[in-house]
């Protein structure tokens, strides 16, 4: 059994080695994409911690949703006015927070009707509007710790 003393330095050392890699992973990044010099460093972990601190395979998968994101979202965010039909039909809303205060979100893909929208809408409605909720300004911490 690990003694408390014990597992503060364990945790010391993994939030030094994250710390690390996060430096190593935005130098890799910057030089393939610059305007990657705009991301924190929350989200930059986000993507070490996913791909268990490889920093080479974080590195790829960041890059790739660089690429999404410019593609998907051109603008930088998704304006309401084109999401008319989506925002209309509730179909996406928040419920509270969990017990660790994370919200919660609902989506609710029946009320999805094809001819009022298209796939391509109904795709950006939760990006959107977990954007207009404003969830996408809480603390990353509070949402991925």
């Amino acid at each position: 059994m690990m003694s408390s003393n014990n597992m503060e330095c364990s945790a010391k050392a993994k939030e030094e080695e994250e710390i690390t890699k996060i430096s190593l992973m935005r130098s890799l990044v910057e030089t393939q994409d610059p305007s990657s010099k705009e991301v924190d460093d929350m989200t930059m972990r986000r993507f070490l911690r996913a791909r268990e601190l490889d920093v080479e395979k974080a590195s790829s998968m960041f890059l790739k949703y660089l690429k999404w994101r410019r593609s998907f979202v051109p603008n930088g965010f998704i304006s309401p006015s084109e999401l008319t039909h989506e925002i209309q039909q509730n179909k996406m809303f928040l419920q509270g927070s969990d017990k660790k205060g994370r919200p919660i979100s609902v989506l609710l893909a029946a009320r999805h009707f094809q001819h009022n929208g298209g796939l391509d809408e109904f795709k950006r409605t939760p990006f959107s509007l977990f954007s207009l909720s404003g969830c996408d300004n809480l603390d990353i911490n509070l949402l991925f710790g």
